[in-house]
């Protein structure tokens, strides 16, 4: 049974309805990790499409739920279970509303901020404390459209390259945080 070292859960919601939303651009940071380095997200375990990167010596699972947004925790409990992940090695990338499109944030821990699958996942781990990449999707110009219709939208095509160039360096931030720590992520990508 392989170990790994590391679990990184990128968070979205399965099926073509919901490619290309601001809900889904920890898949697609996830997918362009496969790409980068020639891997396949499309093993299905742990309520999951998995595929298995390096990161200098060490193994990192990553994950893309299959359980829709606000269940993505019994995935991460499943695989971070099985192969005994603790916490603080647990990296959640997602979207964040409260972000203007495409600037990142990584933190140690902390709270959900009202994200769904964060707060899944906080629930399932118990606690707060695992390391997380959110990446902003900006919020609705107009205080009445309603944030669930915001966040599973589809970006407009000036707005998804911005989200594409965010995915790919929440890559980046994703290998920094694995390969040097949070602080030093921190300093290169907040």
């Amino acid at each position: 049974m392989p170990t790994y070292q590391w679990l990184l859960t990128c968070l979205g919601n399965p099926g073509k309805d919901y490619e290309a939303t601001r809900h889904n651009i920890g898949f697609m940071a996830a997918d362009e990790l496969a790409r980068r380095e020639g891997v396949k997200l499309n093993k299905l375990r742990y309520r999951a499409l998995t595929g298995e990167v390096r990161v200098g010596g060490q193994r990192v699972l990553v994950l893309k739920p299959q359980t829709y947004m606000n269940l993505s925790g019994e995935s991460v409990k499943l695989a971070g279970g099985f192969y005994k992940i603790p916490p603080e090695r647990v990296l959640v990338i997602s979207d964040d509303v409260a972000l203007p499109l495409g600037k990142l944030r990584i933190r140690a821990g902390g709270s959900a901020g009202g994200h769904n699958g964060l707060k899944n996942i906080i629930a399932h781990l118990g606690t707060d404390q695992f390391p997380r990449i959110r990446v902003g999707v900006g919020a609705p110009a107009h205080p009445e459209h309603e944030m669930i219709d915001w966040v599973i939208g589809r970006f407009t095509p000036q707005e998804k390259k911005v989200a594409d160039e965010a995915a790919a360096r929440a890559v980046d931030a994703a290998l920094a945080v694995i390969g040097c720590g949070v602080s030093e992520a921190q300093n290169r990508f907040n």
